[in-house]
């Protein structure tokens, strides 16, 4: 006689979010049988979402895996980490809580930019506490909207375009990371958790309100009115580059037709 499985379900999710978190694990492998997976959870939108997602398909999933939860209190202790929890609980996941000052270290080394020491950080963190729970996966909650502000930021900053990858393995770590949620907008994010009434309590950020990445939001919602599908534009040229789309030089075939006035007979091809 088989014993009733007692652990905790999800809440169903709608058929066009597990569509779409279906898509993008399914084009980039980004689950296989045996994985043990930890999920960062910030308790913002972005990490809760994935959370409820990964746990409601592990539960018609013919692919076995297992969940943690692994949260950087980043505040070392001085933030309350019961909304977490208490998701965590619902769900029957087990959490994890890392404290660490890092607000503190970048308040001590005045960063110029606090948003890419402090993700720098988290990372190194929720890797370590993933690799010591017994983990080969780290799945982080970026969705199209990061995906669209990172590629833009890239262009117009470094001018090269490109985001992260969606799976992507990490040698030091020695741990793939994944993104499941590329797909989702943030607005499909919230309305699907105001639907299943879930509450986000995630630690705010002091630094959050004026920064690059805040900047090319509001860029995106202004250029949104006239190109409504800019997010899904950009994605496609991500994901469907062409080698000929790119700009060649041209060797040159003849140096004296370019020569300079300070070239020399011997450098010239005859």
């Amino acid at each position: 006689m088989s014993v009733p499985d007692s652990t905790p379900s999800a809440p169903r999710i709608s058929a066009k979010i597990r569509r779409l978190v279906g898509k993008a694990i399914f084009r980039y492998d980004m689950i296989v049988p045996g994985d043990r997976i930890a999920v960062g959870v910030s308790g913002g939108k972005d990490s809760l979402m994935l959370l409820h997602i990964l746990k409601y398909i592990k539960t018609y999933s013919p692919v076995k895996y297992d969940l943690q939860a692994v949260s950087v209190d980043m505040t070392n202790g001085e933030w309350d980490t019961s909304g977490v929890r208490n998701v965590c609980e619902a769900l029957g996941v087990p959490l994890t809580i890392v404290p660490y000052a890092i607000e503190h270290i970048i308040d001590v080394k005045n960063e110029q930019s606090p948003c890419s020491l402090c993700a720098n950080l988290r990372r190194g963190l929720l890797n370590a506490a993933a690799k010591k729970l017994g983990c080969n996966k780290l799945a982080l909650g970026h969705n199209l909207d990061d995906v669209v502000e990172t590629a833009l930021m890239n262009l117009l900053r470094n001018g090269r375009f490109r985001a992260f990858q969606p799976k992507l393995w990490h040698d030091r770590a020695d741990m793939w990371l994944i993104r499941p949620m590329i797909y989702l907008t943030e607005h499909q994010i919230q309305t699907e958790l105001d639907r299943l009434g879930v509450a986000t309590s995630q630690h705010c950020c002091k630094y959050g309100s004026d920064t690059e990445r805040s900047r090319t939001k509001s860029l995106i919602a202004d250029l949104n009115p006239r190109f409504p599908d800019i997010r899904q534009c950009v994605l496609h040229a991500l994901e469907n580059h062409q080698e000929n789309d790119a700009w060649t030089a041209t060797p040159r075939m003849y140096f004296g037709v370019h020569e300079s006035e300070t070239a020399t007979p011997d450098s010239k091809i005859e």
